[in-house]
């Protein structure tokens, strides 16, 4: 949305200038602390995202499953309800 012109030499045109500059400062600082706040959480170990849903008994499965020869990556899916990232994730490649 396009701000009506405002001339600069007035002082209505340095008020808005300022507030923007102020803004934009602003909005800088916000995203310097969320970067500095993920880099901190990611060294004390956590991870972001929502936490994996799959039970321990299915992870098991989905191991044994994995270890055989001839296994479709796609029919294990479709059979533990699942798509195929939390399934590399947590049983790997």
């Amino acid at each position: 949305m396009a701000l009506p012109s405002t001339p600069r030499r007035l002082p209505a045109g340095w008020r808005l200038g300022i507030l923007a500059a102020l803004a934009e400062f602003e909005r800088e600082l916000i995203s310097e602390h969320a970067k500095a706040g993920l880099v901190a959480a990611r060294a004390r170990g956590r991870k972001g995202g929502a936490p994996f849903k799959m039970k321990a008994a299915k992870v098991r499965l989905a191991m044994a499953a994995m270890g055989q020869s001839g296994t479709k990556v796609s029919e294990l899916c479709q059979e533990l309800g699942m798509i195929r990232q939390p399934l590399y994730q947590h049983v790997g490649s």
